[in-house]
């Protein structure tokens, strides 16, 4: 039997099965790795909006990921929902271990339906001692200028980068364009935009089942253009294979390559 690639994720639990673990775990196993998972925050929520936050207690984190690095070699990181600064110090810490492991931050600062899940202190920790350690940070339009405090969003990444990120990839879903156009950011001041067709629902998951795609798609091996590319599409199929199992958002299929 082939090994398969281990990714490790530490994202929250979604409750209605559309973001958060459930999507990590689905889309990585699409690209044949396999997810192993620390939670770092329960939440009350459906498929409209999160009700509540329950973050998971440091110490218990840093535990489980003690765990699980003892057993497995990991071959990439995905961080999704982190929920306070004190968990995100305890990321810091467990990927100081991780020399050379690519690292996947999704900054998940506010739920779809418009709760916030960040403070200060969260923002000031991913900007000042998560952004160094991370490969690829991935926000969406909202969530980069929250981070940045500027408007523009090539300045915008330029900044996360000046912070530590090697690569930024800026989603435009939010933005009053015709089509969704992507910003990737490289090193030495390149940069590429990716034009999708804007799809006409509202979706529940799409953040965390493209930074968990890339993630598998590092662990396979892939540079960083091809994984962002590919990972994209694998999106896009989902979403536009997307269902509504609920009365609010639709869920992506991340398993539409099985039904197809």
């Amino acid at each position: 039997m082939n090994k398969r690639p281990v990714v490790l994720c530490f994202s929250g639990h979604d409750p209605s099965g559309g973001a958060g673990v459930q999507a990590d775990i689905e889309a990585i196993i699409s690209h044949q790795c396999h997810c192993a998972s620390v939670i770092t925050c329960l939440t009350e929520q459906d498929s409209r909006n999160v009700k509540t936050l329950l973050p998971q207690s440091a110490e218990a984190i840093l535990q489980q990921a003690d765990t699980l690095l003892s057993d497995f070699e990991i071959a990439a990181v995905k961080i999704g929902l982190i929920g306070n600064a004190e968990i995100a110090l305890a990321l810091v810490k467990i990927l100081q271990t991780l020399p050379g492991i690519p690292v996947v931050l999704d900054p998940v600062l506010a739920a779809g339906g418009g709760t916030a899940l960040s403070n200060q202190a969260l923002l000031e920790v991913i900007i000042e001692q998560l952004l160094p350690l991370t490969t690829l940070v991935t926000p969406n339009s909202e969530e980069a200028r929250k981070l940045a405090q500027h408007d523009d969003l090539l300045s915008c990444g330029e900044y996360l980068q000046q912070r530590g990120a090697d690569y930024v990839l800026i989603t435009g879903s939010h933005e009053a364009t015709d089509t969704v156009d992507n910003l990737l950011l490289m090193p030495e001041h390149r940069h590429e935009i990716f034009h999708w067709q804007r799809l006409p629902d509202q979706y529940h998951g799409s953040g965390c089942t493209l930074a968990s795609a890339i993630a598998a798609l590092l662990a396979q091996g892939l540079d960083m253009f091809t994984a962002v590319s590919e990972a994209q599409d694998f999106t896009w199929q989902a979403l536009a294979a997307a269902y509504r199992p609920g009365q609010g958002q639709h869920n992506p299929n991340r398993l539409f390559w099985v039904e197809s």
